[in-house]
């Protein structure tokens, strides 16, 4: 699954890539997300909800087992059975899966919200440049490439977490599952960052070249900028 959704991406980012004009009529790097990351985050979408039906119940039993272990206050046993040791050691495992089994949800939902984040960044900044006026084509197709790149490198952070979360990882062992799950949130959140932090420069050019053309004002408003006048 991994290695099909990778491929396909990258498929229609060079087919996309071949065919840019410099007209820009049409959005080539929107085509690849729809269909590739895009369902890659479908795709995770539909393991969270599983994970998210499966947590309510595991909430509750962590209430239950919580509660129990409470009332039966551990820490001031100091004679056990080898059968109340079993027990309660049962309690504790049961315990242990299911606040790993929250953490994973809430470590997946992490990577979805971010992702959804990226691709809602690169879309209203690369149609605003667009709109712009003070960039040329060739700086154009240079945002095309850097978009394309980061957008490839957040598919891969996203089927990481996709194989962690499939049935393909079912015997993969909690610590284990988490790292990934942490690492491939980590990804992402950097190359949200960086893509950010891509933007925030080619806005601070737009504007350099606005004010020297002395049509700041009406740059500041496409942006959404308050000039506080």
């Amino acid at each position: 699954m991994k290695a099909t959704h990778r491929i396909f991406l990258l498929t229609l980012l060079l087919s996309t890539a071949a065919s840019l004009q410099p007209a820009y009529a049409q959005d080539p790097i929107a085509e690849a997300i729809k269909a590739g990351v895009k369902k890659v985050i479908v795709a995770l979408d539909l393991q969270v909800q599983r994970i998210q039906n499966e947590t309510i119940w595991l909430q509750n039993a962590q209430k239950v087992i919580e509660n129990k272990l409470s009332e039966l206050r551990l820490t001031e046993i100091s004679e056990w059975t080898e059968r109340q040791r079993s027990l309660y050691s049962d309690y504790y495992q049961e315990l242990w899966q299911v606040k790993q089994a929250i953490a994973t949800y809430q470590q997946v939902q992490e990577i979805i919200t971010l992702q959804a984040a990226l691709v809602s960044e690169y879309r209203r900044a690369y149609g605003l440049f667009r709109q712009d006026g003070h960039l040329s084509p060739g700086e154009l197709d240079y945002l095309y490439r850097v978009y394309a790149g980061i957008l490839s490198e957040s598919i891969q952070h996203l089927d990481q977490a996709l194989l962690v979360t499939s049935s393909l990882a079912t015997q993969m062992r909690d610590g284990e599952r988490l790292a990934r799950l942490e690492a491939a949130a980590a990804g992402i959140r950097h190359t949200y960052s960086e893509l950010r932090r891509f933007n925030a420069s080619q806005l601070q050019l737009c504007l350099q070249r606005a004010r020297a053309q002395g049509d700041l004002e009406a740059v500041q408003r496409l942006y959404g900028i308050n000039t506080g006048n």
